[in-house]
């Protein structure tokens, strides 16, 4: 005999089911707090039209229509002149280093040129290693030039104000000259998918072993805390190494990017980058008592990571909290040192900046595991 549906029964399934999601507090908590990180990020953080940028300023001429073209493009509110370099080269190394994203260089002439009618040039570098951040900057800097002296060309001056502008801003976009969006989204790759792998991977890997009873195992060994984690991460670096060859490899022959820094020099600064998320994921296993709670505390450490690295909306346009926030994260300092190994060739001393942080936040990760798995194992 077929039993009729019951509305009684299926009420209580699901008060059984609201009970068993009101106890399973980390997806409670996750279902609660991962809209409100999203919301957050997205609304306060996030920001596709990026103002005050960093930039350089190399001034040969001290007279009224230099300084006027420095304060128009700073009315423009896209460009925060706030590093002034003595000399050409360093201004090209604060832009390898990404310290700055644009260098204004006015010649010595410039002012007694435009006296004179001779229509006197400046030039404006740009960082297009990620084309979205200057964009703005750019079209704004390009469309005040032909009104950027009205009040400084009057009186016996008039006739030098023509229609088209009485000087040129001439631009020069280094590193990435057609504005190609892989050559600033296939380099980011490399850091997200390692973060995902070493993250999530790794830490449901780990919870996975306790869940099916393989740590007892452990217990009963003399293996040490240390022996645990270098026997557990040796086979994730290995496979991490193998990712970074292969989205190199597409990186350079199908999408055709540029490798202009040393490959080597790429591969070795990978490993601290590498430990420090297979740390993370270490270090996630021994909180988490089930995969599920695994993966949600991932998704806690990858999502803060992808939006605030730079990846994919631009750092700089992030108001100052962001900024700080997302530089304790080492996906943000990856990713600068790949693109800058990639389109700008920068080498070791150039890469320190950027890997320090990496190396500080692996050995903070490093020390949190091996004191977590030690209470683990005890």
């Amino acid at each position: 005999m077929t039993e009729k549906f019951s509305f009684e029964r299926l009420w209580g399934l699901i008060i059984k089911e609201f009970t068993q999601f009101r106890r399973d507090r980390s997806t409670f908590i996750m279902v609660i707090t991962l809209p409100i990180i999203q919301l957050i990020l997205f609304g306060l953080a996030i920001n596709t039209n990026p103002k005050h940028l960093p930039s350089a300023l190399i001034n040969f001429d001290n007279g009224p229509f230099a300084r006027t073209m420095i304060h128009e493009l700073e009315n423009t509110q896209y460009f925060q002149f706030d590093h002034y370099p003595k000399s050409e080269a360093e201004a090209a190394d604060m832009m390898a280093t990404h310290q700055v994203l644009f260098t204004l260089s006015i010649p010595p002439d410039f002012s007694r040129k435009l006296v004179r009618g001779e229509y006197p040039a400046a030039l404006l570098e740009v960082d297009g290693t990620d084309p979205v951040s200057v964009a703005y900057a750019v079209s704004a800097a390009t469309g005040i030039m032909n009104t950027i002296f009205q009040y400084d060309l009057t009186g016996p001056l008039t006739s030098l104000n023509p229609t088209q502008g009485a000087a040129e801003l001439r631009m020069h976009t280094k590193y990435n000259p057609s504005a190609i969006t892989q050559y600033n989204i296939v380099p980011g790759l490399l850091g997200t998918v390692l973060t995902m792998t070493f993250v999530m991977v790794a830490s449901m890997a780990l919870t996975r072993e306790r869940e099916r009873g393989t740590m007892e195992t452990l217990l009963a060994t003399p293996i040490l805390p240390m022996e645990v984690i270098i026997g557990k991460a040796t086979p994730f670096i290995i496979v991490g190494y193998m990712q970074v060859i292969i989205v190199l490899l597409i990186a350079v022959f199908f999408f055709q990017i540029p490798l202009i820094g040393n490959s080597l020099l790429l591969l070795t600064v990978t490993l601290p980058f590498i430990l420090a998320n297979l740390f993370v994921g270490i270090m996630i296993s021994t909180f988490a008592k089930t995969q599920l709670e695994a993966s949600q505390y991932s998704i806690f450490f990858f999502l803060p990571s992808m939006l605030l690295s730079g990846f994919a909306f631009p750092f700089k346009g992030m108001p100052m909290w962001a900024q700080w926030l997302g530089n304790v994260l080492p996906l943000t300092h990856f990713i600068n040192i790949v693109r800058g190994i990639m389109l700008k060739g920068i080498g070791f001393f150039d890469v320190w900046v950027d890997l320090w942080p990496i190396l500080l936040f692996m050995f903070a990760m490093v020390f949190v595991a091996l004191k977590r798995y030690r209470q683990t194992l005890d």
